[in-house]
């Protein structure tokens, strides 16, 4: 395929490069790139320039308790990495991708081939969040919103607008999980957002239907996302699911955050 050809988005249809993580995210990507007539190779960064990359994706889950399990870095990036003043997901990440850069390999957004899978703001379910989920939601939102901005999770489970629960590095499923042994069979909101600064090259919020299954055995009824910042994979099963396991999910516009309103319960606002 010759170099000049172009795709609809005007991007070069070769040199293109998947670093790919666990779950769906990679093999959507994939999808997506190759209905754009572009066939991206799945590699190693070790490999990245000896098969003539420019752009890359990173798509997957990637732990950042991983990174220096599972990447051999050269003197250059372990360098880079131990002398990071924090080892959290995004200084991680973001050192692969400055020396991706330094030596001509382009880390590109992670939802470039993905865009119908960013939710508009709105209501996505049959029925949106009642009186009771909608406080709960607001509430969440505020204190996810604090949560996201320190790089320590992306969702928070509220029952009553009390915190039952804050996800750190065991991701939202097992959250929602650890929220439920607390709840005493409350009903649960799961409130689900992006980082103040969110680089959508990597660590874009994901929701898929093992959240919603996770979400059904919990007993939690109603989930809030970031609208255009959260993925949605397999869009339609997971709506018809939640549909009819009666939960709502709603998309809010993105906003910086706040501090939630009233008094925090289940948490020391200290």
């Amino acid at each position: 395929m010759p170099e000049t050809m172009q795709n609809n988005a005007g991007q070069s249809t070769t040199g293109w490069g998947l670093i790919a993580g666990n779950g769906r995210f990679p093999f959507l990507v994939l999808e997506g790139a190759r209905s754009q007539g572009i066939e991206m190779a799945v590699i190693a960064l070790k490999v990245m320039q000896s098969e003539g990359v420019k752009r890359a994706v990173m798509a997957g889950q990637v732990k950042h308790n991983k990174i220096f399990s599972s990447i051999r870095p050269d003197w250059k990036l372990a360098k880079l990495l131990f002398a990071l003043p924090r080892k959290n997901t995004d200084s991680l990440i973001g050192a692969v991708a400055k020396v991706l850069e330094e030596e001509g390999i382009q880390l590109v957004d992670s939802t470039m081939f993905l865009k119908p899978l960013l939710p508009e703001a709105g209501v996505l379910t049959r029925r949106g969040p009642n009186e009771n989920e909608a406080t709960d939601i607001e509430y969440g939102l505020g204190i996810a919103r604090h949560i996201a901005a320190k790089d320590i999770g992306q969702t928070v489970i509220v029952a009553d607008r009390a915190c039952v629960a804050v996800e750190a590095m065991e991701g939202t499923d097992e959250t929602i999980a650890r929220a439920a042994r607390f709840a005493n069979g409350r009903p649960l909101v799961v409130v689900k957002v992006s980082k103040p600064r969110q680089d959508m090259r990597f660590d874009v919020p994901v929701v898929g239907l093992p959240t919603v299954e996770s979400m059904k055995l919990a007993g939690a009824t109603a989930l809030a996302i970031d609208a255009n910042r959260t993925l949605l994979f397999d869009r339609e099963k997971l709506i018809a699911m939640a549909d009819a396991a009666g939960i709502a999910i709603q998309a809010f516009p993105f906003t910086q955050a706040v501090e939630p309103a009233g008094d925090l319960q289940g948490m020391n606002k200290e």
